[in-house]
C-alpha cells in the first residue's frame, strides 16, 4: 500500500514552465529541457495541467481529444520521452483528467450536432420552458446563463462552466466507460497518477429544477449521492486495479463528510481530495471579486476542522496553497515586501507539516508573487476578463474593477516561471503569452546562488520523508484562541514522542503562553526559519515576524 503522507507533489503548468521553440508558449520538449532542476526538487511525481488537444477558451480545460497531445505542446513522442526521463530521476507522471465537461469541439459534441442519438445523449440537451425561457435558471461559474443553444435545433446544452465546455451527462453508462477507456489508455503510457477536475459535480439529477437561489444551486448538482457510485465505479474499472496509482480529485464547495467518504481506502474511491474553503478566507461576503484582509481565525479555524475530522474518519486531504486557478498564497497570506522570505517559508512550514500530502506549484518555491499589471489588457483569463465586463456592469470604475481583476485573477499564479531575470524571465526567446513582472528579483538562477526559500522547502519534505509522526501523525490543535499564531501537534498512537509546529502569521513580534504539554519534555528544533537553539520550549515562546518553529520532543 502507497504511504501517501511521504510523498510531495509538485504541479507543472506547461503553458508556462518553460519555451524550448520560441513561440511563447512552454511545451513538453521544455519541461524536458529542465529536468535537472526537477531532480534538485525531490519531489515524488508532477501533476500536470491537462496538455491534450484543445482550442485553449480555458488553457486546456476544455478537451477536444483526450487521447492527443496538442501540437502546441508537442506530439506523442514528446510525452513518452517525458515518462521515460522523469523514470530515471524516481518521478512519477500525474495527468489531469477534465471528465465533467469536454471542448464543443470535441467529436462527440461534433456527432450530437450532426443529429447522433447516440452522442446527443453524451450530454444534457434540453428544451426550452413551455413559456420559452431557458430550461432553468442556473448560472454558469463564469458568469451567465449556463445553457446556450444546441446548434440550428429547439434544444439547449448544460455548461456549468464556459458555453464551449459542454456538460457530459454521466447517467449514460457509455460516457462513463469512455472515462475509463482513457484512464486505462493513459495508465498503458506509464501514468502513474490522475486528478480528476472538478469531479463532485458529475452527479446532476435527471430532472434539473430551477434553484431557489445562488447558495441553494450549489447542492442541486455537487457532492449528490451518486457521485460516489461513479467514483467506486471508475476506480474499479480504471486506476484501482493499480494499487500505486495516486488519484486526487478537485472537489467544489464539497464538505468533510463527502470528502471522508471520497478518500476512506476501504471506499475504493479517490487517494486524496482538494478543497478550497481555507482559500475563500479573503472572500467578502463570500465574493470572489472583493478585496478585504484574510480573517485569519476563519482561515485557522477551517484548517483545523478539516485537519481532525478528516484524520478522525481516515480521510486524506491534499495539501496546498497555490494552483493555476489562484492568485500567489505570497500575496494573499503573507508579505511580498520586506518579509517576502520568511513568510514564505512560515506558509510552507503551516502547510507542509500537517497530515495529507502537500503539492507545490511551480515557482512557489521561489516565493513567487503576484504581477504587477497596469491593464486589463495585460490579462487573458476567461474567467478574469468576465468578471471584469460584470463589474462595470454593477457600476463600478473602470480602476476599482481593475483593482479586483489584480489582486484575485487566476492569471496571476499563471505567469511563465522565473528562469532568470531577463525580460522574459528565460521563459523564452519569443514573446511570452503572459507578461512576467517580478523577474528581477525572483528567479531561479538568483534562488539556487543565494536564495533561502528553495533550500528551505527541501528540508521541509526530508522532514516528511524522515519522521513517521509528520507523515502519518494525528493532529492536535494548540493555541485555537491566539489571533496571530497557528500552532499544532503531530503525535502516534504507539509513540510518546510529539512534534509541535508554530506559525507566527503577521509581521510583528508575539509572545505565546505555551500549553504544558508543549514544555515539560527536552526536545530538538527540527526546522526554523530564524536562528534559534532552545533544548527546551519556554512557557512564554517569543515569535518574531513569520516566524516559524518546527520542535519535536526526545
Amino acid at each position: 500500500m502507497i504511504n501517501l503522507g511521504e510523498k510531495v507533489i509538485y504541479q507543472i503548468y506547461p503553458k508556462s514552465f518553460y519555451d524550448s521553440d520560441g513561440d511563447g508558449l512552454g511545451d513538453l520538449q521544455g519541461i524536458i529541457a529542465k529536468i535537472p532542476y526537477i531532480a534538485k526538487l525531490n519531489v515524488d511525481m508532477i501533476w500536470f495541467n491537462p496538455f491534450f488537444v484543445s482550442p485553449q477558451n480555458d488553457n486546456g480545460y476544455d478537451i477536444a481529444d483526450y487521447y492527443q497531445i496538442d501540437e502546441r505542446f508537442g506530439t506523442t513522442a514528446d510525452f513518452e520521452q517525458l515518462v521515460a526521463e522523469l523514470k530515471k530521476i524516481n518521478v512519477g507522471v500525474m495527468l489531469d483528467m477534465v471528465f465533467n465537461h469536454c471542448s464543443t469541439q470535441h467529436e462527440w459534441f461534433q456527432k450530437a450536432l450532426a443529429g447522433n442519438k447516440k452522442y446527443q445523449h453524451y450530454f444534457y440537451l434540453r428544451p426550452a420552458k413551455v413559456a420559452g425561457s431557458l430550461p432553468n435558471n442556473w448560472q454558469s461559474k463564469f458568469g451567465g446563463p449556463a445553457w446556450s443553444r444546441f446548434g440550428q435545433s429547439e434544444l439547449y446544452y448544460l455548461h456549468l462552466y464556459d458555453p464551449t465546455q459542454a456538460d457530459l451527462d454521466w447517467h449514460n453508462p457509455d460516457v462513463r466507460a469512455e472515462a475509463s477507456k482513457i484512464v486505462n489508455f493513459w495508465r498503458k503510457k506509464g501514468v502513474q497518477g490522475f486528478r480528476f477536475d472538478v469531479i463532485n459535480v458529475i452527479g446532476k439529477d435527471h430532472e434539473l429544477v430551477d434553484s431557489l437561489n445562488p447558495i441553494q444551486e450549489k447542492t442541486l448538482y455537487t457532492d449528490t449521492p451518486v457521485v460516489h457510485q461513479y467514483l467506486k465505479e471508475l476506480n474499479q474499472n480504471s486506476f484501482g486495479q493499480d494499487k500505486e496509482i495516486i488519484t486526487v480529485g478537485e472537489m467544489s464547495s464539497t464538505s468533510i463528510a463527502n470528502s471522508i467518504e471520497y478518500t476512506r481506502p476501504q471506499e475504493h474511491e479517490l487517494s486524496m481530495v482538494f478543497t478550497f474553503h481555507h482559500l475563500k478566507v479573503d472572500y467578502k461576503n463570500g465574493q470572489k471579486w472583493s478585496n478585504m484582509p484574510f480573517d485569519f481565525m476563519k482561515l485557522k479555524s477551517l484548517l483545523t476542522s478539516w485537519q481532525l475530522n478528516m484524520d478522525r474518519g481516515n480521510g486524506w486531504n491534499a495539501l496546498f496553497w497555490n494552483n493555476h486557478d489562484q492568485p500567489w498564497a505570497l500575496s494573499r497570506f503573507g508579505d511580498t515586501g520586506k518579509y517576502r522570505i520568511k513568510s514564505a517559508q512560515m506558509l510552507a512550514t503551516a502547510l507542509h507539516c500537517l497530515r495529507g500530502t502537500p503539492f507545490i506549484y511551480q515557482g512557489e518555491e521561489l516565493g513567487m508573487i503576484n504581477p504587477d499589471y497596469k491593464s486589463i489588457s495585460d490579462y487573458v483569463d476567461v474567467e478574469s476578463l468576465n468578471a471584469y465586463k460584470e463589474l462595470l456592469r454593477q457600476g463600478k470604475t473602470p480602476q476599482a474593477a481593475f483593482n479586483l481583476i489584480k489582486g484575485k485573477s487566476r492569471d496571476n499564479s499563471r505567469v511563465p516561471m522565473h528562469w532568470d531575470a531577463s525580460a522574459t524571465a528565460g521563459f523564452t526567446n519569443g514573446t511570452p503569452w503572459l507578461q512576467p513582472t517580478n523577474q528581477a528579483e525572483i528567479n531561479v538562477n538568483a534562488e539556487l546562488d543565494h536564495g533561502e526559500i528553495f533550500n528551505y522547502y527541501q528540508k521541509l519534505i526530508a522532514l516528511r520523508k524522515n519522521y513517521r509522526l509528520i507523515s502519518q501523525g494525528h493532529f492536535i490543535p494548540l493555541l485555537e484562541d491566539n489571533h496571530a499564531v497557528f500552532a499544532y501537534a503531530r503525535c502516534l498512537a504507539d509513540s510518546s514522542e510529539k512534534v509541535f509546529v508554530f506559525n507566527n502569521f503577521y509581521g510583528t513580534d508575539t509572545i505565546v503562553k505555551l500549553p504544558t504539554m508543549c514544555t515539560k519534555q527536552k526536545g530538538k528544533i527540527l526546522l526554523s526559519n530564524y536562528p534559534n537553539n532552545l533544548d527546551k520550549l519556554p512557557q512564554e515562546l517569543h515569535l518574531r515576524p513569520y516566524e516559524s518553529l518546527v520542535w519535536c520532543t526526545l
